[in-house]
């Protein structure tokens, strides 16, 4: 059932169908983005972002946590969210624990636009602001690495060591971002959090992709047309692109064809879409 692609160093699994369901686990950050079905393998996953509380996005968040009571995991998992939906996802859930005769238990955490906190070490989490007609948010996951000061490339490496134990600081910090996630949203989210351009890998919702429904449409349900994209294919930097939340009215194998035909080459070689390897969808 599940789908599995590479973008770069990372590993993306899981399900999207436009407003079906949509769950993504990326196992090398050890998140999970949205939670609209629950497969076993993201039981261990301790950080979930949801990018809103529509249903096909966040209805199967208490079978997970049901399924990480199978996996031992005692510890409440940090739910990631829109600050605006806080308070309801923790009245829906504790009805639910009512309903289960079990604690589902969850550390909210709600996120306004441009907040960021710790995911580990050298990793954080920033939200950036998306476009749909309830509290909506998209993500990037930014790396704090570190690197020689530029003014010492070139130096011989006592030198450089010499300076260091005399408590010269000859690190400088950069962040570089890695993964970002933007669902459910006009595709203006692209000029307002430029950031989503220039990670390596961008997982971003494409729900249609021809004259099947019109832009019009599209815009009117807060979802992204390929025709928007192409209008913006030289704006993309990303290494790759996991185009996902496709709509119903594609075959999963007609969705590639679809991108050639009509994405210039330099960006559709950085496309990777997110179908089965079958013509159906799954379910």
């Amino acid at each position: 059932m599940l789908t599995t692609v590479t973008a770069g160093p990372y590993t993306v699994r899981g399900v999207s169908v436009g407003g079906v369901y949509t769950s993504l686990a990326v196992p090398e950050l050890s998140v999970l983005f949205d939670a609209g079905i629950s497969p076993r393998s993201a039981g261990g996953i301790d950080t979930i972002l949801l990018s809103h509380g529509h249903a096909d996005h966040v209805g199967a968040l208490p079978a997970l946590l049901g399924i990480r009571a199978l996996h031992g995991k005692t510890k409440p998992p940090r739910v990631v969210m829109p600050a605006e939906i806080v308070d309801d996802m923790n009245a829906a859930l504790e009805a639910l624990s009512r309903l289960q005769r079990w604690p589902l238990a969850i550390e909210a955490v709600g996120m306004h636009p441009g907040d960021d906190i710790e995911l580990r070490g050298d990793l954080r989490v920033r939200a950036v602001r998306t476009f749909h007609p309830v509290p909506s948010l998209g993500y990037v996951i930014v790396r704090r690495i570190g690197k020689l000061r530029a003014d010492l490339h070139g130096k011989p490496g006592h030198e450089i060591a010499e300076r260091r134990r005399a408590g010269e600081h000859v690190m400088v910090s950069e962040d570089r971002l890695e993964v970002a996630y933007a669902t459910d949203t006009l595709v203006s989210v692209l000029d307002h959090s430029p950031d989503l351009l220039h990670a390596r890998v961008l997982i971003m919702e494409c729900t249609f992709l021809d004259e099947r429904k019109t832009l019009e449409a599209a815009r009117a349900g807060c979802h992204v047309h390929l025709d928007e994209v192409i209008e913006r294919a030289a704006k993309f930097q990303n290494e790759h692109i996991v185009m996902m939340h496709l709509s119903q009215l594609y075959r999963p194998d007609e969705v590639a064809s679809i991108l050639d035909k009509r994405v210039p080459p330099e960006l559709r070689r950085r496309i990777i879409p997110f179908v089965p390897s079958t013509s159906h969808w799954p379910g």
